[in-house]
């Protein structure tokens, strides 16, 4: 199983919703969802569609960044009535060294079940209330760093569904430094994670780990969509305009990165439903907006993995 870890800003949230209306059937793809906005009607929106799917998704009730930082209880009033069949999502909290009691009071005051924790690298495993913590029978499932080791195997022992979480994509100080950098290996553990004992394995998709609220025009555009290079990786591919001296005429930089990638996926026997609104934004001269490009890239990942784990079970 994949989980795709995004936070719950609007175009990741799109990207999911259009996910879930043509990838239903045999889903791999279990999104956790960070909430991270004042505003829940996008949110609301996009866990609705999940659920009218089939798919299933956990919240993180404790998020660390954004505008719902420390706010557990607004965001549980407020996706109550989204939230009220426990059977559809899954309760996530991230771990860190000081709110491993919080959290276990959380979970006991609300009688959680079928809870998965996030922990950060920082966190002391040795810690007795961190023991106390992950021994807890509603916990089901942890996601981890695949270098740790010795709580991986603490993990194993308790019978705990182990996530392997990797920061994948590689970011550039300015989009234009990607022409530099066509492609890059993205990942591998489609192929790999259960031979390593792993349950599932986790990514920030095409998006750098980091929150950011966003930020000024670009120079450059620069569209990143994920493909298999061959029968074991996933590479991601930079498509970067080149005009790229100031942030004037925006749509003319998207034409030339949309025309790159257009010419460059005609060429493989692999489309799917991300790319193919990409090549028809291009191909009508339409200039989608920033936010739109970031929305196809994830959805183009999240359609790629799904595809290849679907393949692998066959």
């Amino acid at each position: 199983m994949y989980y795709p870890y995004l936070r719950g800003k609007q175009f990741e949230l799109l990207a999911l919703r259009e996910f879930a209306e043509k990838n239903s059937d045999n889903c791999n793809v279990f999104p956790i969802i960070e909430p991270v906005k004042k505003s829940f009607s996008s949110i609301k929106t996009a866990l609705k569609k999940l659920q009218e799917r089939d798919i299933h998704f956990a919240v993180i009730l404790n998020p660390q960044v954004g505008e719902m930082f420390h706010k557990t209880n607004d965001i549980e009033i407020e996706l109550s009535d989204t939230l009220a069949n426990k059977d559809k999502w899954t309760p996530a909290y991230i771990v860190i060294n000081t709110n491993i009691a919080s959290i276990q009071a959380h979970i006991r005051e609300r009688k959680y079940e079928h809870i998965m924790l996030i922990c950060e690298d920082s966190v002391d495993t040795s810690n007795p209330e961190f023991d106390r913590l992950i021994t807890l029978a509603g916990v089901t499932s942890v996601l981890i760093s695949n270098d740790n080791r010795s709580l991986k195997r603490k993990l194993e022992k308790l019978g705990k569904n182990v996530i392997r979480v990797d920061d994948k994509f590689k970011p550039q100080k300015r989009n234009a430094d990607y022409l530099d950098i066509p492609e890059e290996r993205f990942t591998e553990e489609h192929c790999y994670y259960k031979a390593d004992g792993y349950y599932g394995f986790a990514d920030y998709t095409v998006l750098q780990s980091g929150f950011s609220e966003g930020g000024r025009l670009p120079y450059a555009v620069a569209i990143h969509l994920t493909y298999e290079k061959n029968a074991e990786e996933v590479w991601v591919r930079h498509f970067v305009s080149d005009t790229n001296d100031d942030s004037s005429n925006i749509q003319g930089k998207f034409g030339e990165a949309a025309e790159k990638a257009t010419l460059f996926f005609a060429q493989l026997p692999y489309s799917n439903y991300a790319i193919g609104e990409l090549s028809e934004y291009y191909i009508e001269g339409q200039y989608p907006g920033l936010g739109m490009l970031k929305k196809m890239s994830i959805k183009s990942h999240l359609e790629l993995m799904n595809g290849i784990l679907n393949r692998i079970a066959e």
